[in-house]
């Protein structure tokens, strides 16, 4: 049925009764006989009719419209604030699955209550699961409902955070020592003026270098690691306080380990290095002078970005190893939109309807560099006029610069730019639109549900053209002429389109009004007036440096290190320093650059490993009501790559579980199971579905498994495990 209309189960099942009834006393008549039945009855009747299918390839069937004018396409942006605390949310959940899982293998007799931690965990496993729903995560829901799912997320990600705080203090037996305090991608408070450090953990399953950023109270700062040595790091004014700094540090943590760094303010002597900034005149971009080009740079070891002076606007970036020049401009437009149905189609939650083109924002921009020796920042800031005081939209634009002895390639790759866009007028709806002189030929790709890219072809249509080339970017857009790509990676959900040969248009923001009776009696009108603030990586290079480059900067970008603060004051026993700099976990746990470790948890289940023996106890009603299985690790691992996406990455890969596993301790036994983990893979019958195209063929997963731990995993497949240890 339609959306709000069925609230009462047993009257719909009541009046179904009544036509199941008719028809099937009527069958001979009808041609046709009804019954109720689960999906897996209604596939076991489409298989036993033994027919051929044809093969639909890979395509899916986006974009969605429901009539000429009302493309669905609208929703890929809707509420962007809830979808990217939706994914934070997401990834902090990732990084304390794991962080527990690894503690309660290393402690099993700690002080912290592993039945109150396991609670704390599922808060936050029901919210992220709760957003997912259709009128969730899409924005397609009412304020007050948004609301529930907001507090939701933030109760559950308040817990998570409090529960990692307390397995830092418990492993460091410092319970007492004074306050611990979290705070994940925080930068609401300077850390105090005290004895103080930043624990940094790294939930994936590689060796990362990266920067992480903290507010601080002063301009000269000093970091130091575990054994007392200097790190380096950053200090700027900030872009969002006058009265505090952002301290960017430099951090290498190994996989699923943690770092302690201390943080403290210094009199006249200083480790950190200090960003400068230089402000330069806003420029009137309507008049500029397109004759002498007075170029900027800003380089590091793999890119110089050139910015035009007479605008202020993004110019080109070199690919420095290539020297390959990619002429490259940025700027920020709106849709103007309608919001009366008497006057033509309407944009709301779910639908995008353009009036026109999209219409530049902006008049004027404004340009500060914050340069230093690890990093510099270029902030623009873009106004609707040469005098205009305030401004709704500015680009903050990072290069990071290594130094020697560190992995800085992912570092070294990327661009970073952070966006501030808002609040809105009316009836609008903002992209950010980058044009290149790539030979695109209007071609765009995009990854469908996060896990396959798709080619997204611009279309002609006889109406709502604009609309219908959208499509949702959930992490991954890129755009490519023969030899080169640029790449986009985000950590929320957007729409992206391109609108024109080298284009690539990312759309941030939505803020609408209509008086659609719909929207109006469910209060779906979309009048968001918050201020955003996404993040979208950019790598551009070759196809098959790219190609290297995506997937983990992708994962690195969705996975950033978990950042908690610890003060100490100065009269308490300091933190024992660790002489592993690695991991006070124990061992770190690492896999190939071409696999990811997509879940190490502990659902804490109570069911069978017999999913048949389960469910006939649940229809007998004599479900086991216990206590949590603390003994299960659930694990999956996940091949990043398609065939032949990449000579080497994309080969299938051979892991050995028990290595792998060997810092959370000795494993006993493995269960391979399906990808939900509900059924033992040897139990699972495959059917073999009859295909034109490969009349012999059968799809089938690779189930091997050896005795002693070692699977293989094959490109885009995800291997399921349960996990027993032994002592437990």
């Amino acid at each position: 049925g339609c959306d709000k209309q069925f609230f009462n189960a047993s009257v719909q099942f009541s009046n179904m009764d009544l036509l199941l009834d008719y028809i099937n006393k009527h069958s001979d008549e009808f041609g046709v006989a009804v019954q109720y039945a689960t999906v897996g009855d209604y596939f076991q009747a489409v298989y036993s009719r033994n027919l051929t299918w044809e093969i639909r390839d890979s395509q899916d069937f986006l974009p969605y419209s429901t009539e000429p004018f009302q493309a669905w396409t609208g929703f890929y942006t809707s509420r962007s604030t809830l979808k990217g605390i939706a994914r934070r949310a997401s990834s902090l959940l990732y990084a304390g699955e794991s962080f527990f899982t690894r503690y309660v293998r290393k402690h099993p007799a700690s002080s912290i209550c592993k039945y109150q931690a396991l609670k704390q965990l599922q808060s936050l496993r029901w919210a992220v699961s709760e957003v997912q729903h259709h009128d969730g995560i899409t924005g397609t829901e009412s304020p007050k409902v948004k609301d529930m799912y907001m507090n939701n997320l933030m109760y559950g990600m308040f817990n998570v955070k409090k529960l990692m705080a307390s397995i830092i203090f418990d492993m460091n037996n410092a319970k007492n020592n004074g306050e611990v305090y979290s705070s994940i991608y925080s930068k609401d408070s300077a850390i105090p003026d005290v004895d103080q450090y930043v624990v940094v953990y790294n939930p994936l399953a590689w060796n990362i270098t990266t920067f992480v950023m903290v507010s601080v109270s002063h301009l000269a700062m000093g970091v130091y690691d575990e054994l007392g040595r200097s790190v380096p790091a950053q200090v700027q004014s900030s872009v969002e306080s006058h009265s505090t700094y952002d301290l960017y540090i430099l951090v290498e943590i190994s996989g699923l380990s943690y770092r302690k760094y201390s943080v403290k303010p210094l009199n006249g002597m200083q480790s950190a290095f200090i960003g400068r900034s230089v402000k330069y005149k806003r420029k009137d971009i309507t008049h500029a002078d397109q004759q002498s080009q007075q170029l900027l740079p800003v380089v590091n070891n793999c890119y110089q970005v050139l910015f035009d002076q007479d605008t202020n606007l993004m110019h080109s970036i070199t690919e420095r190893e290539t020297n390959q020049t990619v002429k490259l401009t940025q700027e920020f437009l709106e849709y103007h939109v309608n919001g009366d149905v008497m006057k033509g189609p309407i944009s709301d939650n779910y639908l995008f309807a353009a009036n026109a083109s999209a219409v530049p924002v902006s008049k004027a921009v404004g340009l500060e560099v914050v340069s230093g020796n690890l990093m510099t920042e270029i902030r623009q800031y873009f106004y609707s006029n040469v005098t205009s005081q305030d401004y709704i939209y500015a680009v903050y634009t990072r290069l990071y610069t290594v130094p020697e002895g560190y992995d800085g390639k992912l570092l070294c790759h990327r661009i970073e730019q952070e966006y501030s866009i808002g609040p809105l007028e009316l009836n609008r709806e903002a992209v950010l639109r980058t044009s290149t002189n790539l030979n695109t030929r209007q071609l765009l790709y995009t990854d469908s549900n996060g896990y396959q890219i798709q080619k997204r072809p611009f279309k002609a249509y006889m109406n709502n053209t604009v609309a219908r080339n959208y499509y949702p970017m959930v992490q991954t857009a890129y755009i490519e002429d023969d030899t080169t790509r640029l790449m986009l990676l985000a950590e929320r959900a957007h729409g992206v389109s391109s609108q024109g040969n080298g284009q690539v248009e990312v759309m941030l923001h939505r803020r609408l009004w209509n008086n659609l009776q719909w929207d109006l009696n469910y209060n779906l009108t979309l009048n968001d007036s918050s201020v955003v603030r996404p993040v979208i990586w950019l790598i551009l290079g070759t196809k098959a440096v790219t190609n290297i480059l995506y997937r983990t900067s992708g994962l690195a970008l969705e996975h950033r290190p978990v950042v908690m603060f610890g003060a100490l004051s100065g009269d308490k026993p300091k933190l024992p320093r660790q002489r592993q700099q690695n991991s006070v976990h124990g061992l770190p746990v690492t896999v190939p650059p071409n696999l990811h470790l997509q879940t190490l948890s502990i659902p804490g289940w109570r069911y069978s490993s017999d999913h048949a023996e389960q469910v006939d106890s649940i229809r007998m009603g004599k479900q086991k009501q216990g206590d949590a299985d603390f003994g299960r690790v659930l694990l999956r691992i996940k091949h990043l790559y398609e065939v032949g996406e990449d000579p080497v990455l994309s080969q299938p890969v051979m892991v050995n579980l028990k290595s792998l596993l060997k810092g959370l301790g000795s494993v006993m036994a493995v269960e391979e199971r399906s990808l939900t983990g509900t059924w033992d893979v040897n139990t699972l019958k495959r059917w073999k579905w009859k295909t034109a195209q490969y009349p012999s063929k059968r799809f089938s997963n690779s189930t091997e498994t050896s005795e002693n731990g070692i699977v293989t995993v094959h490109p885009k497949e995800i291997r399921t495990f349960f996990v027993y240890f032994q002592g437990q």
